[in-house]
């Protein structure tokens, strides 16, 4: 690297989100959402099941963010996600013309499923968690009780456990 490039060059400040968003990747393709959760174990499938992980750390570090820090935090992994579907969105073929408008329906659909998901996992409500999980996690596929249920303690239990750690550990991708 020339001196004028070490003096110059920035580094992209999403990157310090990154050990944070693998490790939402990783959570997301737990064989637990497949098998005892019934999740499709298909493209969209791991699609709903990595964006249902990055709401609950999302959710988690709303807790938290009045501190500034924790705020661009979470948008910087957001932002990740984005890139990421981006970039599988091209690999799967979808052409420059409609990948935005892809973009825009999943940053909709996290959005939504923020809402969703929010009051059921502050109030702990497995039926209520259930039941968006129902809507959003499968959408129009046909999973039985046990397994909703199965995937609904799942992210309970996740939930749980990123609420009892501190804000520093998720900011390091420790949870």
């Amino acid at each position: 690297m020339s001196v004028l490039s070490r003096i110059f060059a920035r580094k992209d400040p999403r990157e310090q989100a990154r050990p944070a968003y693998d490790r939402v990747v990783a959570l997301g393709r737990d064989p637990y959402w497949y098998l005892d959760g019934g999740v499709a174990d298909s493209v969209d499938g791991r699609f709903e099941a990595v964006m249902t992980v990055l709401g609950a750390v999302l959710l988690r570090l709303e807790r938290d963010d009045a501190d500034t820090t924790v705020r661009h935090f979470s948008v910087h992994l957001a932002e990740l996600f984005v890139d990421d579907m981006d970039g599988q969105l091209r690999q799967n073929g979808v052409g420059d013309l409609i990948v935005g408008k892809h973009i825009g329906k999943m940053m909709s659909a996290l959005g939504g499923r923020l809402g969703a998901y929010r009051g059921a996992l502050e109030a702990g409500d497995g039926a209520l968690l259930a039941d968006a999980l129902r809507r959003n996690l499968y959408g129009d596929a046909t999973v039985g009780d046990a397994a909703v249920a199965a995937a609904a303690q799942h992210l309970m239990a996740l939930y749980a456990r990123l609420k009892a750690l501190p804000v520093s550990a998720i900011l390091q991708g420790d949870f």
